[in-house]
């Protein structure tokens, strides 16, 4: 049975936002807690990817301000984004001018 918007815990609010970044684009934690409505919980965001155990919910395309990865996932994001067409850059950063996703 599906949970109403209100009955939702926040990490469950996370990932429907998550869920909707297109492959080839990136988000970053603060972005996502920008649409949550409470930019304070980006670190909130960071534990929800690391936590998350959903197939459907592409945690590879959340990245830090800086658009760097996290260090205990960085080789399976950094190919998985690549796979999608995103280009890494040399400091292992993607361009968030151009891969931002416009929400």
């Amino acid at each position: 049975m599906k949970k109403s918007k209100e009955n939702k815990n926040t990490f469950e609010k996370i990932y429907d936002i998550v869920r909707k970044i297109p492959a080839g684009k990136v988000a970053t934690y603060g972005q996502i807690a920008h649409l949550l409505g409470n930019p304070r919980l980006s670190r909130v965001v960071g534990y929800a990817m690391h936590s998350c155990l959903y197939d459907d919910v592409p945690c590879h395309r959340v990245v830090n301000r800086f658009g760097q990865f996290a260090k205990s996932f960085e080789e399976v994001q950094r190919g998985m984004l690549e796979g999608e067409g995103v280009v890494v850059g040399e400091e292992d950063c993607v361009d968030l001018k151009k891969y931002i996703w416009n929400s």
